[in-house]
C-alpha cells in the first residue's frame, strides 16, 4: 500500500491550507473569516447555507495543532482509501461524510437548544428576549439557577460555530477500517498497535461517550463529538451501500 500523495487528497490539503492562511491573514484573529465560512447554528443570524460546505475547510484559529493533526490524518488514511476508490469517488465520499457529520451535529445542537429553550419558556422568559440575548453573544444570569449545568450547552449550541475536517475524516477513517481491517494503528500518546477493526470502533465509541456525557477524554472539550459520530456513521452507510449494490464494490474510474 503506497503512501505517495494522491490527487484528491492533495487538492483537499491545498484548499484547507489556503482557507487557513486566508483566515490568519484577514486580521482580527480571523474573526470575519470565521463569520463567513464557519458553520453556525441555523437559528443564529450568522448562519448561511454555504457554511455547510465551507466549514469543512476551516480550522480553529486558536491553535495550529487543529489543522496539523487533521491534515496528517487526511493524508495518512485518505491516500490509502483514494487508491482503492479513485479520485472522483473519494471526493464524493469525503464531502458526503462531511455533510452527514454536519447534519448529525446540528440535529444534536437542536436537541440541546430546544431542551434549554423549553425550560426557560416554562420559567416565564419570552422567546424573543432569549434569542435577542443570545444574538448578542450573551446570556441572562437569571438563567443560571434554572438551567444549571445545561446552561453552557444551551448557550454554546447557539453561539459556538463548527469548523474542521474531522467529521469528513472520520468517514474516511471508517472506510480505511473496512478496507484494511487488519492494519495496525496506534495513538501518539498510547504507542500500542491495535488492529483497525478494533481501534476505529473504539475511537467512535469514545466520541459518542464524550458527546452524551460532556466528558472529554482525548480531545479538547469544545470538540464537536457528534460531528465525529455523524461522519463515521455516514461513512459506514456509504461503504455498506456501495459494497452491497455495486459489481465493482469500491472503485469509480
Amino acid at each position: 500500500m503506497r503512501q505517495s500523495m494522491t490527487e484528491g487528497v492533495k487538492h483537499l490539503l491545498i484548499i484547507n491550507v489556503i482557507m487557513y492562511a486566508g483566515m490568519m491573514l484577514m486580521g482580527n484573529n480571523g474573526e470575519l473569516f470565521m463569520q463567513w465560512f464557519a458553520l453556525y447554528f441555523p437559528k443564529n443570524e450568522l448562519f448561511q447555507p454555504w457554511q455547510v460546505l465551507t466549514h469543512m475547510f476551516m480550522h480553529s484559529n486558536a491553535t495550529f495543532a487543529h489543522i496539523l493533526f487533521n491534515m496528517f490524518a487526511l493524508w495518512m488514511f485518505g491516500t490509502a482509501v483514494e487508491q482503492i476508490f479513485g479520485m472522483r469517488k473519494f471526493l464524493i465520499f469525503y464531502l458526503l461524510s462531511g455533510f452527514g457529520a454536519a447534519t448529525i451535529q446540528i440535529a444534536f445542537l437542536y436537541f440541546q437548544f430546544n431542551t434549554g429553550l423549553s425550560t426557560l419558556l416554562g420559567a416565564g422568559f419570552g422567546e424573543t428576549e432569549i434569542l435577542s440575548t443570545l444574538a448578542n453573544g450573551e446570556y441572562n444570569t437569571r438563567w443560571v439557577p434554572i438551567l444549571g449545568k445545561d446552561l453552557s450547552s444551551f448557550v454554546g449550541s447557539y453561539i459556538a460555530p463548527m469548523v474542521g475536517a474531522s467529521g469528513a475524516i472520520m468517514g474516511v477513517l471508517v472506510a480505511f477500517g473496512m478496507l484494511f481491517p487488519e492494519s495496525k494503528l496506534m495513538l501518539i500518546f498510547l504507542p500500542i498497535p491495535i488492529k483497525a477493526k478494533y481501534f476505529i470502533p473504539a475511537i467512535i465509541g469514545l466520541d459518542l461517550f464524550s458527546a452524551l456525557t460532556g466528558s472529554s477524554i482525548f480531545s479538547p472539550s469544545n470538540t464537536a463529538y457528534m460531528a465525529h459520530v455523524g461522519g463515521a456513521l455516514t461513512g459506514f452507510l456509504l461503504m455498506y451501500f456501495w459494497k452491497k449494490n455495486e459489481t465493482d464494490k469500491y472503485r469509480w474510474n
